[in-house]
């Protein structure tokens, strides 16, 4: 027997190095649909208007010259070797660039932070320096955007604008992808035909596309990488048929040489051309965006060998093609369909092929020898095509989610499709949105030159943005020298600076559009996040204090009953008293016994542990059964919104009962009062094990509990129906061990769980101060109102039954 070959080293060598493949080939289908399908319309919208393809080749020269290296300055060399290193805990994208930088600086956008939260797990810092050292690399500037409010304000607007572009992109993708794909039919029908046939079928595609968002991409999965990986080598083998059999000598077209041959003979029409030359590297912000989802080594293996060198196949095949078809009989010129071999070149491309001896092609030989292969290819890049537009659909669900959980836009449905893959979400008011917006587009503009002017502007802003942010972290995150995030900004920034410049200059051509849907979507999340600073600051400032708590128990005249049950307050204070609470006692003077001041915050980290999710302390005295519970979320955690948050909320508070340890979180926990809470971290109920267990039955023919665990308390009451009897009990380990007084207050917990819960919301209308400005009064009187009753509440209230919500209005002047 072969020990070695058995030995878990050994195995797990193995495993990983196929779970790396396997996660590689995964993400052909998920991150690279929109970047497979560029070359679907590069060429014809760089040749649109303005440059011609002359006899000389210069300009055909110059442009693949230009395509070879945009995509390994950009892609390759920026997205594959540099910016998926700034992965936040294995997340990508432009916020989770923000989060990074919000825990190397003091620059949050949450107003509830707690020194607490820096205890996380998750909350990582580089700790190669001291951050208090004046030598230290970016202390300066890290001091210098502390101290400054509006540059603060400067980089979350730098962040909202790039991912307002994303979202932008997300209804131009599928527009341009889907559109490019169709319009190979304009080779096989005449142009009176085509301009009725090509507008209805990519409507018909977009409404296919956006109805089956629904069922999830699990379910929709399972076809992409398949398709994606038949497309790639379907335009590499292509490519490499029209190099051979037109212009074996292309290759030097690769040559910096030729992009200099090129400015210098076009000039500014050259320069306005790079719009088009731009589109070829739409969809590399995907690879880090969609990082989540996959490991960074799988994403490079998957870009440097499949995807880099198929795309520069392709761009090389259609040049060598154009190279000798310099006057074209269509009237579309320029297209990737027109470089597709057809009947009169099928048996020339059977005999190339077979003399190349290249094993990848074998795939398409069959094709090659029918009638014509355009049919085929037609399909193909139509199943791409929807393929990279599912990619992009799916990246702005998962954008709109983390701005939610950060507090930059309005609350909204958020259904996971997927019991094992959390980031597998659907949004259906975002969905429904991009359909008619995408819609509109394509009816709109009925061409591919608008969109893709359009789409340019949006994947170029984003990339910018990206850089801007990552010479930060460079400095900040990554200690090194202000000279490094310099030459990366200098080097990268000028080459997307001059792309950006091209796609401006085309603004009433199209460009308008993304930054037409920038500006609404950063007007909403601005107006949003600006809303609910203010009513955070609102609720601080008005905040009850503990004196006012301990005089209304310590009087015996004022009539205060305690109820059966629990009250859950939400609140989103971490400290003090809500002013909700008051005006709850105020109108009705009575209250639940056990009462639970319950506050949801978002963490500036992609997750948090289970075991680390709850922070629980007491509020007043022991005997009060006041307690606060702060759960704390990822901005790409699931949260929970059924029957099982309610379980570990309960079980959270049983758990600090029983240890009964707490630590001083710090001073920002003291209320107005001057007393600190002291705040114990908490596990939820289904990672912990050997903390308390919350059971609760109704009497039937259940399992007890293993002997190594011992009922400490059990509760019983029977309902107004006969034989029936309702228990809920709490299961601690064998080795607990608590004290009288502890075993009293988890009696307690336990008969006012029986008695049922409460959640305590308020109900809020936010108004400016009289004096304010106009601009002031129209943002919250009328953007964050409308916005704030058109959104959804509190996630874990929405499976609350009425009977058990109870809603208490409060105006907030602000």
């Amino acid at each position: 027997m072969d020990l070695e070959r058995l030995s878990p080293r050994n195995q797990i060598k193995k495993e990983s190095w196929w779970t790396v493949l396997t996660l590689a080939y995964q993400s052909l289908g998920v991150v690279y649909g929109d970047l497979a399908t560029s070359p679907l319309y590069v060429y014809k919208s760089t040749f649109a208007e303005d440059i011609q393809h002359s006899e000389t080749n210069e300009e055909i020269f110059g442009v693949l010259s230009l395509i070879f290296w945009t995509l390994t300055l950009i892609p390759l060399v920026k997205y594959v070797f540099i910016v998926l290193r700034a992965d936040d805990n294995g997340e990508g994208g432009t916020f989770a660039l923000y989060s990074l930088l919000c825990r190397h600086a003091r620059i949050s956008s949450l107003p509830n932070f707690q020194l607490a939260d820096e205890d996380l797990s998750e909350y990582k810092k580089n700790s190669g320096a001291n951050p208090r050292n004046l030598k230290a690399p970016g202390w300066s500037l890290k001091n210098t955007l502390e101290k400054h409010k509006v540059l603060q304000n400067m980089l979350l607007v730098l962040a909202l604008i790039g991912t307002c572009m994303v979202i932008g992109d997300g209804v131009l993708t599928p527009a341009i992808s889907v559109f490019s794909a169709v319009s190979g039919l304009e080779l096989s029908m005449s142009k009176e035909q085509h301009q009725y046939v090509e507008v209805p079928v990519v409507c018909a595609i977009l409404i296919l596309l956006f109805s089956l968002q629904h069922y999830g991409t699990h379910r929709l999965g399972f076809l992409f990488a398949p398709i994606v990986l038949a497309w790639l080598l379907c335009i590499s083998t292509i490519g490499v048929y029209n190099i051979f059999h037109w212009n074996p000598h292309v290759y030097k077209a690769l040559s910096p040489y030729y992009i200099y041959k090129f400015l210098k003979k076009t000039r500014k029409r050259g320069w306005m051309s790079l719009g088009g030359i731009l589109l070829c590297i739409t969809g590399s912000e995907a690879m880090f965006a969609d990082l989540g989802h996959f490991t960074q080594l799988s994403i490079q293996i998957a870009f440097t060998f499949a995807v880099y060198p198929s795309l520069i196949l392709a761009y090389m095949g259609q040049a060598a093609y154009l190279s000798k078809h310099h006057v074209l009989e269509s009237d579309y010129r320029i297209g990737f369909y027109v470089s597709v071999p057809g009947k009169s070149t099928c048996q020339q491309a059977k005999m190339q092929l077979f003399c190349l001896a290249l094993v990848f092609t074998s795939l398409f030989v069959c094709l090659l020898c029918t009638e014509k292969i355009r049919w085929p290819v037609l399909a193909i890049a139509i199943l791409a095509a929807v393929v990279g537009s599912q990619a992009i659909i799916t990246g702005t669900f998962s954008i709109i989610k983390q701005c939610t959980s950060l507090g930059c836009f309005p609350k909204v449905k958020i259904l996971h499709t997927s019991s094992k893959m959390h980031g597998q979400i659907y949004i259906p008011e975002i969905n429904w949105t991009l359909m008619l917006l995408c819609l509109a587009v394509t009816v709109g503009f009925r061409d591919t030159k608008h969109i893709s002017n359009a789409s340019g502007l949006a994947v170029i802003t984003v990339m910018l943005v990206t850089t801007c942010l990552m010479s930060l972290v460079i400095v900040l995150c990554w200690r090194k020298s202000s000279l490094y995030a310099l030459v990366f900004i200098f080097f990268f920034g000028t080459i997307e600076a001059l792309y950006f410049s091209a796609s401006l200059i085309k603004f009433l051509e199209g460009a308008w559009v993304p930054l037409a849907l920038s500006f609404i979507f950063l007007l909403i999340m601005y107006v949003w996040h600006y809303g609910t600073v203010k009513r955070y600051e609102f609720d601080v400032q008005n905040k009850v204090s503990i004196n006012w708590l301990l005089t209304l128990f310590g009087s015996s005249n004022l009539g205060i009953v305690r109820v059966r049950g629990i009250g859950v307050i939400n609140t989103e204070l971490v400290s003090g008293i809500p002013a909700i609470f008051s005006h709850f006692i105020t109108n009705l003077p009575a209250f639940h016994q056990v009462v639970v001041f319950l506050c949801v915050k978002s963490v500036p980290v992609p997750h948090v542990k289970p075991e680390e999710r709850f922070l629980v302390g007491r509020v007043g005295p022991k005997e009060y059964r006041l307690y606060r519970c702060i759960a704390r979320y990822g901005y790409r955690d699931v949260h929970k919104d059924d029957v099982e948050f309610e379980q570990d909320l309960i079980c959270s508070i049983a758990e600090f009962i029983r240890s009964d340890k707490s630590f001083d979180c710090s001073p920002d926990n003291e209320n107005e009062s001057g007393s600190n809470e002291r705040l114990t971290v908490v596990a939820a109920s289904s990672s912990n094990l050997e903390g308390v267990q919350f059971y609760e039955d109704d009497g039937s023919d259940k399992p007890e509990p293993s002997s190594s665990e011992v009922i400490m308390v059990a509760v019983e009451q029977r309902n107004p129906e006969p034989r029936i009897k309702k228990r809920v009990r709490f299961v601690l380990p064998e080795s607990a061990r608590i004290d009288r007084s502890a075993e009293e207050e988890l009696s307690e917990l336990t008969e006012a769980r029986e008695a049922g819960m409460a959640f305590i919301m308020g109900h809020s209308y936010v108004r400016a101060k009289s004096g304010s400005s106009v601009m002031k009064k129209i943002a919250i009187n009328f953007g964050y109102d409308f916005l704030r009753r058109n959104s959804r509440g509190p996630c874990y209230g929405l499976s609350t039954p009425h009977a058990s919500t109870l809603e208490v209005g409060m105006v907030y002047i602000v």
